[in-house]
């Protein structure tokens, strides 16, 4: 299994501070989840995940926020957070935190409309802050294309790949995924939000292009 471990540093004039405080955040939300019986945990998730069906009938709004700071596990919070930790920071330090939060939050939202669009009547909770960390990864592939991603496979040595090589391929593989889960049936099954991931990602590849002609405007050497 691949997963990125580091990236090019830091080169914008802003300390990341939310792209952390998100991080943390996260982190806090699942440490009260485990604190939770498993049937108050599933309560917990229901109520304040975001639910398809209940979003088209228009109750419960608010899940549309709240959900991007719920996990359903481990590996799912970890994997997260690893990528929200590489691919955050360098897009905050350029974009400034006040347009970061309001581009990273509006990423979780835009993730979880192309979920329901897809699947308008499922009743399975959605949690995850994939969908906001997807937009985060469009952003980067635009911004930072040449930036030096550190991967590590397993136990071997790490190596480097290029962002648009390594999100290129997370792009394409979450894709695939994606048009294999459609159906009615996998909406109700659980399971990974594909949609949301695709979703957020072109979302935040789109607003990266002005993005990053606004930054080249203020400094045309910002970039590698």
């Amino acid at each position: 299994m691949f997963f990125p471990v580091g990236d090019d540093p830091n080169i914008g004039q802003h300390k990341p501070i939310f792209a952390y405080a998100f991080l943390v955040a996260n982190v806090l939300v699942f440490l009260y989840q485990l604190t939770l019986a498993t049937p108050d945990c599933k309560r917990f998730m229901i109520h304040f995940g975001t639910i398809p069906l209940e979003i088209m009938n228009g109750e419960d709004l608010f899940t549309l926020l709240t959900s991007i700071f719920l996990h359903a596990g481990f590996l799912h919070i970890v994997g997260n957070m690893l990528f929200l930790w590489v691919f955050a920071d360098n897009i905050e330090s350029v974009i400034g935190p006040a347009r970061f939060v309001l581009f990273y939050l509006m990423g979780g939202l835009v993730a979880s409309a192309i979920h329901i669009l897809f699947y308008p009547s499922s009743t399975v909770p959605t949690v995850g802050a994939s969908g906001a960390i997807a937009a985060v990864l469009g952003a980067y592939i635009v911004m930072f294309p040449k930036s030096k991603i550190k991967i590590r496979f397993l136990f071997f040595k790490p190596f480097q790949m290029t962002a648009l090589i390594f999100l290129g391929i997370w792009f394409v593989q979450n894709l695939f995924s994606g048009l294999g889960s459609l159906g009615p049936e996998s909406a109700q099954s659980g399971g990974v939000a594909w949609w949301a991931h695709i979703g957020g990602f072109v979302f935040g590849a789109l607003l990266g292009i002005p993005m990053k002609r606004s930054i080249h405007d203020k400094n045309r050497n910002s970039y590698a």
